[in-house]
């Protein structure tokens, strides 16, 4: 964890932390990012440090936040799924902790609220860190000295559970990562990004219809509508009705955020994704968007890691995901061409802050040459495919 601490503060200097970071809207950070019962000190901010690097907060003291959530890997752990105590492996994908504040919801389900919501559950659950219950884990630090002072210093009071994530997320709002070369290229300088980049922005915003789900507002600026949508993925493996029907068994049986949280990292039933939240049919198979913010740091893709590059992920949306009853209404093929895939690549790769600059580089020519080697999610002739004339009579139309 030494090296993780040491990166840490080359990337993130002393700051203000009680004031609105640059880069992101004064109103939105006061109003909407940090609540009324964890406002920002630089004593909440140093204890949740220390708390994000803790391995005593799992049962075998081998895991931590951080283990996860990595600092030279993107804030993720850049596994195909996360790996818990004893080697253990869950079902999805690590989000990046980066820019993690400006989220509405947490976890790609979005089945916690908020990052102090959030912070609290791999604590417990049996695959992440494992402690058998709040009391357990905040026992294995609870008596130590240095914790007691600073928990008094943070929050006037002994450590407690609701203190310890609140703590871990004040820390969390300080992953503050939007100065990208695109960025620059906003504010007025032409030159911050290449020409075929600024072709694959345009890409982005028309043909490639990427804005539909990753708008970069200026308000929330991480390309995500904070929404959850079927796109295919799961599909590929799954019979979603049968795995609806026995999560909703199990949920009977086991109710409460705790079940959800176990079932979504512990079994297939993982791949129902919002579902297992509302129990509401339209989310089947539906996952969060995912920012893309510093994406070319945070692979392999998707809520359980199957895409190793971003080739892949267009190759997915270009022949219009995998069909299934539950996908989302604006998933259609795209028919973009392989020069227009690379712009609209190029431009992504413009979205990581420019303290990456070197290893987003590395990501470009890493993911570009296993590119070059395989496709495994192409299908140039669907994502070409165009109604045919019998088909418009048949279906009354065109389409």
């Amino acid at each position: 964890m030494g090296q993780q601490k040491t990166l840490l503060e080359s990337l993130l200097p002393e700051r203000d932390v009680t004031q609105s970071p640059p880069g992101v809207d004064p109103g939105i950070w006061q109003q909407l990012v940090i609540p009324e019962d964890n406002k920002m000190t630089p004593e909440r901010v140093a204890l949740g440090k220390k708390l994000y690097f803790e391995t005593r907060l799992s049962k075998d003291g081998t895991v931590a936040c951080a283990t996860c959530h990595d600092v030279s890997r993107g804030f993720t752990d850049q596994r195909p799924v996360s790996e818990g105590i004893n080697g253990a492996l869950g079902k999805r994908n690590a989000p990046t902790t980066m820019n993690a504040f400006l989220l509405q919801t947490m976890f790609l389900d979005g089945r916690a609220p908020s990052l102090e919501e959030q912070a609290k559950l791999p604590i417990v659950n049996p695959i992440e860190m494992a402690h058998a219950n709040e009391g357990a884990a905040l026992a294995a630090i609870a008596d130590d000295p240095e914790y007691q002072r600073m928990f008094s210093f943070a929050y006037g009071r002994a450590p407690n559970y609701d203190d310890l994530g609140r703590a871990i997320a004040a820390f969390e709002r300080t992953f503050v990562f939007l100065d990208a070369p695109f960025d620059r290229y906003l504010a007025g300088s032409p030159e911050a990004i290449s020409e075929e980049a600024k072709r694959g922005w345009n890409l982005f915003n028309g043909k490639g219809r990427c804005m539909s789900c990753h708008q970069m507002n200026p308000s929330i600026p991480i390309g995500s509508d904070n929404r959850f949508h079927n796109i295919g993925v799961a599909a590929r493996k799954q019979n979603f009705e049968e795995l609806a029907r026995r999560a909703l068994d199990a949920l009977a049986q086991e109710g409460g955020m705790k079940a959800v949280d176990r079932l979504a990292i512990e079994t297939d039933l993982s791949e129902l994704g919002r579902f297992m939240v509302t129990k509401d049919r339209a989310d089947i198979g539906a996952f969060k968007t995912m920012q893309l913010r510093n994406i070319a740091l945070t692979g392999p893709y998707m809520h359980d890691g199957s895409m190793e590059t971003l080739w892949d992920v267009m190759d997915h949306y270009n022949k219009g995901g995998e069909p299934n009853p539950f996908l989302d209404g604006g998933i259609e093929p795209l028919a973009l061409s392989e020069d227009e895939i690379d712009a609209v690549v190029e431009f992504m790769f413009t979205l990581s802050d420019t303290r990456f600059a070197e290893q987003n580089q590395r990501a470009f020519t890493q993911q570009r040459k296993l590119a070059a080697a395989k496709r495994p999610f192409r299908d140039t002739a669907m994502a070409e495919r165009r109604v045919l004339p019998f088909e418009e009579r048949v279906m009354g139309g065109t389409r």
